[in-house]
């Protein structure tokens, strides 16, 4: 028909075109294939498998059943039955999502009950809910200090921490890890250069499982005048009494300004909060851009991280099941031979130095069964690769001793271990 001829035409006359944008398109973007060349050759590449069952001590991960030493899932509450039940019971009188950012129209009593526990959970004076701990990083930081000002930052501080700092525009001067004597000699040389300054560390460090010295930090944070701000994503539901993190650890209640946190570990759900001080809460709520400008937390999931509150609430059993399987599994590393490192908590690092020997380990460990992730440079330094494992209380005993003889074998069959 006429109309087919005249389509063919048009699409001869677009042809060389379309091949010439092809080209373009092709050469603009050649050196993404150069660098993802490079990650494969040196053994940085990420490959990433896939799950297909609920998180707990066993999973099905690329279509095998194996032991689950890779989750952040602590407190085995990411399929507990109770959080399931409080997100289904929401969803069917509230819906799924809140439709609005919270400052527009998706505040829901949901989250406002679950800031208010939480405040009661953290022994503080007020609390505020983000989409993610990272986003709860990004909003609070640049809220707090801007180009005039200066940040305190512990060297191996999480990425949300330095992509928070860096938002901020305020200077950022890093002290070495864990070091309050750094700290110190840092503050001191920087001395007159700045209006406010900010003291952050994450609490719990997840690559070494090592805690910040809390105490000493805000000690001297307070003989300087500076705001004080910890990342405990890792500590809540972990280190304090009951889970209630680093600052009840160390028995720091009304003198660190902010406490942030995170719903996707020990909580089992998804989310971010930020506790402490009301004065920092109320400005958030006008400041904080991931709450002015991004969705509200859906309802299931504020839903489920209520229910995961009053699981901690009503008892200690969980956390201390979790350090009663850190304690043994980590004492029996060692007596095997292994490094764990430095860590003061359930997250164990099976240190083994160059990143090739860590992926084939993660590697060879999955063939028996066990899954646990290889993490090497940029995630940790050079020379320092390790397996990490996360420990939980959703691990039984003979989970705990199938995985040993596992890191065993593969221990032994790759040269780590001898004798």
């Amino acid at each position: 028909s006429a109309e087919d001829i005249i389509q063919l035409a048009c699409s001869i006359i677009m042809l060389p075109h379309l091949i010439k944008a092809e080209e373009g398109m092709t050469y603009k973007l050649s050196w993404i294939d150069d660098e993802l060349k490079s990650l494969k050759d040196t053994g940085f590449y990420n490959s990433i498998r896939t799950l297909d069952s609920p998180q707990g001590a066993w999973l099905v991960v690329d279509g095998k059943k194996v032991l689950n030493f890779c989750s952040n899932n602590y407190l085995g509450l990411a399929n507990h039955p109770r959080l399931v039940q409080a997100a289904t019971e929401a969803m069917q009188k509230y819906g799924v999502g809140p439709g609005a950012v919270r400052s527009i129209a998706g505040t829901m009593s949901l989250h406002l009950q679950l800031e208010k526990r939480m405040a009661a959970f953290k022994k503080v004076e007020a609390a505020i809910t983000f989409q993610s701990g990272f986003s709860a990083n990004g909003a609070t930081i640049p809220a707090l200090v801007g180009k005039e000002d200066v940040i305190f930052s512990d060297a191996l501080n999480h990425a949300s921490i330095i992509d928070g700092s860096r938002l901020s525009g305020a200077k950022i001067i890093r002290f070495a890890h864990a070091d309050p004597v750094d700290f110190e000699k840092q503050i001191q040389a920087a001395a007159g250069t700045y209006r406010r300054a900010l003291m952050i560390t994450d609490g719990v460090f997840s690559m070494d499982g090592d805690l910040a010295p809390l105490d000493k930090l805000v000690e001297i944070a307070e003989r300087y005048d500076m705001m004080t701000m910890v990342d405990d994503a890792h500590g809540e539901g972990v280190v304090g009494e009951g889970g209630r993190g680093i600052v009840d650890h160390f028995h720091l209640h009304g003198r660190v300004d902010v406490e942030v946190g995170t719903f996707s570990k020990a909580f089992g759900v998804v989310g971010g909060v930020v506790a402490g001080n009301a004065r920092i809460i109320e400005w958030l709520r006008q400041r904080g851009r991931p709450f002015l400008f991004s969705s509200a937390v859906t309802v299931p999931d504020t839903a489920a991280c209520l229910a995961a509150v009053d699981l901690l609430e009503e008892s200690t059993e969980l956390v201390d099941r979790l350090w009663a399987n850190a304690r043994y599994f980590q004492a029996e590393m060692r007596r095997l031979g292994f490094d764990t490192g430095a860590t003061q908590t359930p997250i164990t690092p099976v240190m083994l130095g160059e990143v090739q020997l860590a992926r084939e380990f993660s590697r060879r460990l999955f063939d028996e069964g066990l899954f646990a992730m290889a993490l090497g440079f940029p995630t940790v330094p050079q020379g320092m690769a390790r397996i990490r494992v996360m420990l939980s209380a959703a691990h039984s005993q003979s989970d705990l001793d199938q995985a040993l003889g596992i890191f065993h074998k593969v221990g032994k069959d790759l040269g780590v271990l001898r004798g």
